[in-house]
């Protein structure tokens, strides 16, 4: 089913033009002022679903705003480009494909058409391939050339085949079961692969090479390093069955590097890399946490797939995410986005976050290929809350530029030391009090002269004190990380992501600026090693490339 729209210029409908009017007179809006004129506006401003909780309520945001934004959704037609999503219309209009990593966590018994054919037995039968296998592992049935059982799965794979993955079996190793240790590779740096081989025993690890094509430059030359480092540990090419396995769409490749048919878990074209965890690419989380948590995490997705496609857009908190982020980007001249975890189990869920925003949204041209004509996807940055605090949060509460930020903090910690976690909680909330709060510089003085200071001292060091505050923040609470609720917090940002995509008109199920890079890094690559005589097609390039062969030795 083709996926047809009018081609639409946001910034030229009524409602855009509207919020544009709003934004000059909100210009003097104090959210100091709005918490005091409004004793509800945290009710107002908050709500909870799948497991979550989201506190909106430290926004430049009135009811006229949220009225107006909710406005823009309907007038660009979010519900249809929503309800197309879910019924597998080619959103994907470049690549002449749907997007359905929702059918993924689809329970039994739904049906999904790709070119009127069914999809979801092929999803259930890959889930059914991936508890065999899990099973055979943590039993201890899957055994290496010698006979031990596997302790070590090393997943071989790089963007969307390696960072959702990682953040979630690192977010659930309170999860994890016994015996099996899960690791990444993913650069193509050989001090990456020299450290990690280092830790394992071959005869002891399995090996999963996740790329669709079999052919994606790093994860093929980590995966031809492994091998190698297999056979000269003591492993043989009739044995490699037992230590490699594949998720790829290119069976011939794989079966033609040693691994078994029956090893090879398929890839589907409806399904991008940055949307893939919950296909046979969670295999390492699968044997991290095992199929059963698995599954709940497919279950917490899938309870934000329902909330997504059924609330309406003012209780729809991916919808809410979605109309702020485009409230700051296009209209206050935000160009950046904070991701702030404070748990430690979190810590790599902004790198996550980083490719399905930025390689989704980092568009310029719309649907149909016109450009666009305001700013898309925001520079998505951040880390875990407390050591931000102490580094780039100056920037956050004192710079010059507008930068909202996400909060995302669990209310239990899984390993409670003293009070550290109402510490955490607590410097959480203060941060996100201080960026709407600030420090007029009445209070900045007033504070000095309390400390005993003399009145020029006061003068001199007041404007250094002043933190200008209404600087909005987002805070999404979980009672404590689970599968169902990181499953939700992730298929969250995911919808968050899609949403602005339809509402700017582009397509976030592309991404054809990294593929550039791909085909000229070959280029690059022959000339370094001298098979390509022709010069590079820039100076610069062509002088790093002499400068290298100049001076590097093996």
């Amino acid at each position: 089913m083709a996926y047809h729209r009018q081609p639409l210029d946001v910034l030229a409908l009524p409602t855009w033009q509207a919020l544009q009017q709003h934004r000059q007179a909100m210009q003097r809006f104090s959210m100091r002022d709005a918490f005091a004129a409004n004793p509800r506006r945290f009710e107002q401003f908050s709500l909870s679903s799948c497991g979550l909780f989201l506190d909106y309520s430290k926004n430049l945001a009135s009811d006229e705003t949220m009225a107006l934004l909710m406005a823009l959704a309907r007038e660009v037609g979010l519900e249809q480009s929503i309800r197309a999503m879910f019924d597998g219309e080619k959103l994907n209009s470049s690549e002449g494909r749907p997007a359905l990593h929702t059918a993924l966590r689809r329970p039994l018994g739904d049906k999904v058409l790709v070119d009127g054919v069914d999809v979801m037995p092929q999803v259930q039968r890959v889930l059914q391939q991936m508890t065999e296998l899990v099973g055979r592992i943590h039993s201890g049935l899957w055994r290496g050339f010698t006979e031990k059982p596997i302790t070590d799965v090393v997943n071989i794979g790089i963007g969307g085949s390696f960072l959702g993955p990682q953040l979630v079996s690192e977010a659930l190793l309170p999860f994890a079961q016994r015996g099996v240790r899960c690791h990444y590779l993913a650069n193509i740096d050989g001090s990456e692969f020299h450290e990690l081989s280092a830790k394992l025993q071959a005869e002891t690890t399995l090996f999963i090479v996740s790329s669709k094509s079999f052919g994606t430059l790093e994860t093929l030359k980590n995966a031809q390093a492994a091998r190698g480092w297999y056979l000269a540990q003591g492993g043989s090419e009739a044995e490699l069955y037992r230590h490699f396995i594949a998720v790829s769409s290119n069976r011939e490749a794989a079966v033609s590097f040693g691994i078994r048919e029956e090893n090879i878990f398929p890839m589907w074209d409806w399904v991008g890399g940055r949307y893939s965890l919950w296909s046979a690419i969670g295999l390492p989380i699968a044997l991290s946490i095992g199929m059963s948590n698995f599954k709940e995490l497919l279950a917490g997705a899938y309870s934000m797939d329902m909330h997504f496609k059924t609330a309406p857009f003012e209780q729809n908190m991916p919808v809410l995410l979605a109309l702020l982020g485009i409230w700051y980007g296009n209209f206050w001249d935000a160009q950046s986005q904070a991701i702030l975890p404070y748990d430690h189990y979190l810590r790599n869920i902004t790198k996550h976050l980083q490719q399905l925003d930025m390689e989704s949204n980092g568009k310029s041209v719309r649907q149909d290929g016109s450009p666009v004509s305001g700013a898309t996807g925001p520079v998505i940055w951040g880390g875990v809350g407390c050591n931000g605090q102490h580094a780039y949060h100056q920037l956050l509460h004192q710079g010059t530029q507008l930068i909202p930020a996400d909060f995302i903090v669990p209310v239990v910690s899984f390993n409670p030391v003293s009070d550290h976690h109402q510490w955490l909680y607590a410097n959480c909330l203060s941060q996100s009090q201080a960026l709407m709060l600030g420090k007029s510089r009445e209070e900045a003085e007033a504070e000095l002269r309390a400390k005993g200071m003399n009145e020029d001292d006061v003068q001199r060091l007041a404007p250094h004190k002043v933190i200008p505050g209404n600087r909005p923040s987002n805070t999404l609470v979980l009672e404590r990380i689970s599968p169902r609720r990181l499953g939700a917090l992730v298929a969250l940002y995911e919808h968050k992501v899609f949403a602005q995509s339809a509402i700017w008109g582009i397509n976030a199920f592309d991404q054809w600026g990294v593929e550039l890079g791909k085909e000229l890094g070959k280029g690059v690559y022959s000339r370094m090693v001298g098979s390509e005589q022709s010069a590079a097609e820039d100076g610069s390039t062509q002088g790093l490339i002499n400068y290298f062969r100049g001076r590097h030795r093996g």
